[in-house]
């Protein structure tokens, strides 16, 4: 069948204004007459199992980020950067491991601050390394008023979990130089270590597990530069792959899927990411051809992704509707078969942002309609 377009704000359209888990901008969006909800829709698209339209991270999706998970600091500490209430300038703060870190405008994002290393040998980690005690941290209480005044049980629950594995013990002893010298150095001490943060982070999910009704957990770990990854496939196999894999395989078997987001060019890697049972990928497209990835994988692994052709372009940049409209198109052929697509829209004009949204929904569910026989 064919589905409908609507012009920006046209009155016969449902809207609403939503918030980016991003910070506090808000944005007017179309709200569409769906044959199912949207959580349920991306339970169907991330298990590649006949969705009905290409889901979006913008309005099918609710995210919360790690420091959202809080009420309050712990001994003047927090679990991480607050995304959502971004500093206008250089500030510092400690998070829940004790390493400092300073959020930095430009990158729109953390870096470790500079200097900072509480250790300068991997093999004492047992004895210096003081791990998150989680009954010290209010979660519940936050939790409560979420569920109570936020909470949209239509739309999927991602939370992102923070820092994976490799960019912790990283951030533990001052940077990627270290890191890696231990890597190549203290193979056993590293895996120990990485063994032992894999509890951790079980026994974190496990706290958000009881708490929230998540659908999705997000999972960063940082494994190259846009050359080349930072270690190698031995290296992989031997001190990352298990315990990752080990999270990984503990919280799918609580019904919840797994975004790993991974920052350069790891396409060497992508094997062990499809083995590890992540279930959506998370990649820099500058660094990775995603769409070969989707012709040589096809559905054993899922894209987390934007539009194909935007990712080079400058911000602020424009692009013709028209052109807009081809790239979406484009994009879902490519990345929608059999499912496993989950399209990120990331777009200033709110014009764009509603036309992108509108055409996605309406191209898509004509794409699936007729892989399933409904057309």
């Amino acid at each position: 069948m064919k589905y409908p377009r609507h012009a920006y704000k046209d009155p016969s359209v449902n809207t609403r204004v939503i918030n980016s888990p991003f910070g506090n901008a808000e944005t007017l969006v179309p709200e569409f007459d769906v044959p199912v909800s949207p959580r349920e829709n991306f339970k169907l698209a991330i298990g590649k199992n006949n969705p009905r339209w290409v889901p979006n991270t913008l309005t099918d999706v609710q995210m919360l980020m790690s420091q959202d998970l809080i009420t309050e600091k712990v001994r003047d500490t927090v679990v991480n950067a607050d995304y959502r209430n971004r500093p206008t300038g250089i500030e510092t703060y400690t998070d829940w491991f004790n390493t400092n870190w300073t959020w930095v405008p430009s990158a729109g994002a953390p870096m470790l601050t500079p200097g900072t290393q509480l250790l300068d040998d991997i093999t004492n980690w047992e004895s210096v390394v003081v791990w998150p005690d989680l009954s010290e941290w209010d979660f519940e209480e936050t939790a409560k008023r979420f569920m109570q005044e936020r909470y949209e049980p239509d739309k999927a629950l991602n939370i992102n979990i923070g820092r994976g594995i490799t960019e912790r013990m990283i951030a533990i002893v001052g940077g990627y130089t270290d890191g890696m010298l231990a890597f190549a150095t203290e193979p056993e001490a590293v895996r120990a270590f990485n063994e032992r943060f894999a509890d951790h982070l079980i026994e974190y999910f496990d706290k958000i597990h009881s708490l929230y009704p998540v659908d999705m957990i997000s999972y960063h770990d940082d494994w190259g530069t846009e050359r080349d990854t930072f270690f190698s496939e031995k290296m992989m196999e031997e001190l990352v792959f298990y315990p990752t894999k080990r999270i990984f395989d503990h919280i799918r078997s609580k019904g919840v899927s797994v975004l790993l987001h991974c920052c350069g060019n790891i396409t060497r890697f992508v094997p062990y990411m499809i083995d590890m049972n992540a279930d959506v990928l998370q990649l820099q497209r500058r660094a990775v051809d995603i769409p070969e990835l989707k012709r040589k994988y096809g559905n054993k692994i899922g894209l987390n992704y934007g539009f194909e052709g935007l990712e080079g372009l400058e911000v602020g940049s424009e692009i013709s509707n028209e052109r807009m409209t081809d790239l979406i198109r484009a994009s879902v052929d490519l990345f929608a078969p059999t499912g496993g697509y989950l399209a990120s829209v990331f777009l200033s004009d709110p014009g764009q942002v509603w036309l992108a949204l509108d055409e996605l929904y309406a191209y898509s569910s004509e794409f699936y309609d007729k892989e399933q026989g409904r057309a």
